[in-house]
């Protein structure tokens, strides 16, 4: 992507643990948001959610004071839905929560027994079980691909830290000996997709999450930004991402894309 500092520049947003955690907005981030928008030229919402719909996720937004449009909101399941298509595939087995499936409804669902081109896996909670675990791995040892709406490895629930998606793919290729492929962050489509939905070529990311927000925007030649709100722990930066920058949170965020774009005004 371009570096000209004089093309316009669009913010890539992670969602939880940058606007909010849990139920519980970011302190300024309301106000920071609003900065965001007008230094930037286009704000995009990347959210690695497979618990929640586009719809349930722009709901949830609203719900915490965020004035935010469909549009904004992005998600991986459009891209898994684009992925499987562009392959061909005719039978898929699609497991994510039951708030997700809306947002898969257009793929063709694998009949019991049948074979099946690929499995689309998804934060299933507390559904993780082995039974299902062994289902899909048989599946992807009879051929099937595997398409992980995300690769992160954990996240922050209001309980505390919480296996993620990635975590179970990642046991799966282990298994099976067959990588899967991501649709969500880190993967650099996703990325790409965010910044030709903006029509830009110049963009920087901002997340709670050192390898999945900021390294997978760097390896799409983005500048990523690492807030230490979320799930952040200083423990978990590693000599192979280095953020462009670490802030406290959100909130410092409109200053320093001032500094990466000089003449911005308010």
């Amino acid at each position: 992507m371009t570096t000209d500092t004089n093309d316009p520049i669009g913010v890539l947003l992670d969602v939880d643990g940058v606007l909010y955690v849990g139920d519980e907005p970011i302190t300024g981030a309301h106000e920071a948001l609003a900065e965001l928008r007008e230094l930037s030229a286009g704000v995009r919402l990347m959210t690695n959610t497979t618990s929640r719909s586009r719809r349930a996720v722009r709901e949830h937004l609203h719900e915490l004071g965020f004035e935010v449009s469909l549009e904004e909101v992005l998600t991986p399941a459009a891209m898994a839905e684009r992925h499987c298509r562009e392959r061909g595939f005719q039978a898929v087995t699609v497991l994510v929560s039951d708030g997700l499936r809306e947002d898969l409804d257009e793929l063709d669902s694998a009949l019991p027994g049948a074979h099946v081109d690929a499995v689309i896996l998804g934060d299933l909670g507390d559904g993780f079980t082995p039974e299902v675990l062994n289902g899909v791995f048989r599946a992807m040892m009879d051929g099937a691909e595997l398409v992980a709406l995300q690769h992160n490895r954990y996240w922050r629930r209001a309980d505390g830290l919480a296996l993620d998606v990635g975590a179970y793919a990642a046991a799966l290729e282990y298994a099976s000996g067959h990588e899967a492929v991501t649709v969500g962050k880190p993967a650099q489509a996703f990325f790409q997709a965010a910044m030709d939905d903006l029509g830009l070529e110049r963009g920087i990311m901002v997340g709670d999450d050192v390898e999945a927000d900021v390294g997978g925007a760097m390896a799409a030649g983005l500048p990523g930004i690492l807030v230490r709100t979320g799930k952040y722990r200083a423990d978990a930066l590693t000599a192979r991402v280095t953020p462009t920058a670490i802030v406290d949170s959100i909130v410092d965020v409109p200053s320093l894309l001032e500094r990466i774009q000089p003449g911005l005004e308010r």
